[in-house]
C-alpha cells in the first residue's frame, strides 16, 4: 500500500522593493492624513517598486532566498508556480522569467490568478500536483505589483497598495506536514466590485481610455469589507472543521493584510484573540498575492510558529474570490 504524500514547507523567502512612501508623503499630495489613513485601514507606510523593477524582479529575490533557506539546489526544482495577476507581460508567464532567472531547468512553470487570494490558490494547487505525484519539489511565490495600476490622486485606493513577493520552497515527504485541508470558492457575479477595466482584450487600451484614467484599479470599500469579513471568516471556520481541528487548534492565524478593521473582525468572528493573529500591514500595506507569503515569513523569522503548529491562512480579493487553508508548520526529519 502506498504512503499519503504531503507537501511541507521547507523553505521561505520575501522581497520587497527599498523604497518606502508614508503616509505623511501621502498627504503632501491628496487629501488626507497619517491619522485618517491609519485608523480607517492600519497601514503607516508602504514599499513602492522603483524604474527597472517589475514583479519578476522581487519573486526572483523570494524565490532564491527561499531555496537557500530550503538548503536546495535550483537545479532540483521540477515546478515553479506564480500567483500574480500583476505580471512583467501578458505572456510568457511571470514563472518562465523566474525559472529563467533562477536557472531551474526544464521545470512546470506558470503562472495563476486570483488576485489577493492568489497564494491560497496557488498553495492549493501546488499540495495538489505534490500528492497526485506530478511534482516533488515546487517553488510558489507571491508576487505584485499593484502600485503600477494605482491612481496617485485617488485617495480610496492609493493609500492601500504596496508592492512585493513571497515565496515558499515545497516538497513531497509522508510525514504529515504542510496544507492538511483547504477551501477556495469564487463568485464571478460580482467582478465589477475591484477591478482594472482596461488592457486586457475586453477593453484595449486607447488613448480615451487612458485619459479617463480606465487603466486604474477601482474598488466598491464597503461592499468588499462586507463580503471580505463573511467570507474569509466562513471559509476559514469550515476549514478548520474540515483539518478535524478547532480554532483554539490554531497557534497562528495569518490573513490577507488588506485592512485592519477586515482583520480585527473576522479575528472576532473566528473567536481568536490578538496575539494569535499576524499583522504586517502596517509597515507594507495591502501587496495582494503577496501579503500572506511575506507574513508568513516574518511570523517564522520572528518564531510565532514552531514545528508541529497548525497555522491558518485566509484570503479575499478581486474575482471576487477568496479561500482558507490549514498548514501543519514544520519540515520533515531526514
Amino acid at each position: 500500500m502506498s504512503r499519503e504524500r504531503y507537501a511541507a514547507v521547507i523553505g521561505w523567502g520575501m522581497a520587497v522593493p527599498s523604497r518606502v512612501i508614508t503616509n505623511d508623503e501621502l498627504a503632501q499630495r491628496i487629501d488626507t492624513s497619517d491619522e485618517w489613513i491609519r485608523t480607517r485601514t492600519g497601514i503607516r507606510e508602504r514599499r513602492v517598486a522603483g524604474l527597472g523593477e517589475s514583479t519578476s524582479t522581487f519573486a526572483t529575490a523570494a524565490g532564491r532566498e527561499a531555496l537557500a533557506m530550503a538548503g536546495v539546489d535550483a537545479t532540483t526544482i521540477d515546478t515553479v508556480i506564480v500567483a500574480t495577476c500583476t505580471p512583467d507581460r501578458p505572456f510568457p508567464a511571470t514563472a518562465c522569467t523566474v525559472q529563467a532567472n533562477l536557472r531551474i531547468p526544464r521545470a512546470i512553470a506558470f503562472d495563476l490568478v486570483a488576485a489577493c487570494s492568489g497564494f491560497v490558490y496557488g498553495l492549493t494547487v501546488a499540495t495538489s500536483l505534490i500528492k497526485s505525484g506530478v511534482s516533488r519539489r515546487l517553488l510558489l511565490i507571491g508576487a505584485d505589483i499593484f502600485t503600477h495600476y494605482i491612481n496617485w490622486d485617488d485617495r480610496n485606493t492609493c493609500v492601500l497598495f504596496g508592492d512585493g513577493a513571497g515565496a515558499v520552497v515545497l516538497e513531497a515527504t509522508d510525514q504529515p506536514f504542510g496544507l492538511i485541508a483547504s477551501n477556495l470558492s469564487a463568485d464571478g457575479n460580482l467582478e465589477d466590485l475591484m477591478a482594472v477595466d482596461a488592457g486586457g482584450t475586453r477593453m484595449p487600451l486607447t488613448a480615451e481610455l487612458l485619459a479617463e484614467g480606465r487603466q486604474y484599479v477601482y474598488m466598491n470599500g464597503r461592499e468588499i469589507f462586507k463580503h471580505a469579513v463573511r467570507e474569509m471568516s466562513d471559509s476559514a471556520m469550515q476549514v478548520v472543521q474540515a483539518a478535524g481541528l478547532t480554532i483554539d487548534d490554531i497557534a497562528l492565524v495569518i490573513p490577507h493584510q488588506a485592512n485592519v478593521r477586515i482583520i480585527d473582525a473576522v479575528a472576532r468572528r473566528l473567536e481568536i484573540p490578538p496575539e494569535r493573529v499576524m499583522i504586517n500591514l502596517d509597515r507594507y500595506g495591502n501587496t495582494s498575492a503577496a501579503s500572506i507569503p511575506i507574513a508568513l515569513y516574518e511570523a517564522a523569522q520572528q518564531g510565532r510558529i514552531a514545528s508541529g503548529d497548525y497555522v491558518l491562512v485566509t484570503a479575499f480579493g478581486g474575482g471576487l474570490t477568496w479561500g482558507s487553508g490549514v498548514v501543519r508548520w514544520g519540515r520533515p526529519a531526514q
